[in-house]
């Protein structure tokens, strides 16, 4: 596995990425990377904790409780499909087709989908991650 940008501090975490076929481990680590960045990019985030959810790696504003929890996932049942996930009891997947129409495929009021051949669009991507970081500020 190429070594992130970010060091990893949780060894289960790391060891469910290493799980994922290459191609999609490498798509899903950019998407980690971003959201590190952005997190540490946008006023009173603070710091993320990476932990795993249902499995998955997760991504919260603990110290901060900013933001609303954040998912990436891969699915065997959809091995060229990956995705970033959203509380789905928030408004963030409403808010984000309503700016970004055109720009993602969407599941339902939870995710964000993505195809393994295909790079997501980045400054509408970290737009979206940054809202969800900072879900719960007002």
């Amino acid at each position: 596995m190429t070594p992130p940008i970010t060091p990893f501090s949780n060894a289960a975490v790391q060891r469910t990425y290493a799980s994922y076929p290459a191609p999609i481990r490498e798509r899903l680590l950019v998407l980690r990377e971003l959201i590190f960045a952005t997190a540490a990019s946008t006023e009173g985030v603070g710091p993320i904790e990476e932990t795993l959810k249902w499995g998955e790696p997760a991504y919260l504003t603990t110290r901060s409780k900013s933001g609303s929890t954040i998912r990436l996932a891969w699915k065997k049942s959809e091995p060229a499909q990956y995705a970033i996930y959203f509380n789905c009891k928030t408004t963030l997947l409403d808010t984000f087709r309503s700016i970004f129409p055109h720009d993602f495929v969407f599941e339902g009021n939870r995710a964000l989908v993505f195809e393994q051949s295909a790079t997501p669009p980045a400054d509408a991507l970290a737009y979206c991650i940054a809202s969800a970081l900072t879900y719960h500020r007002s």
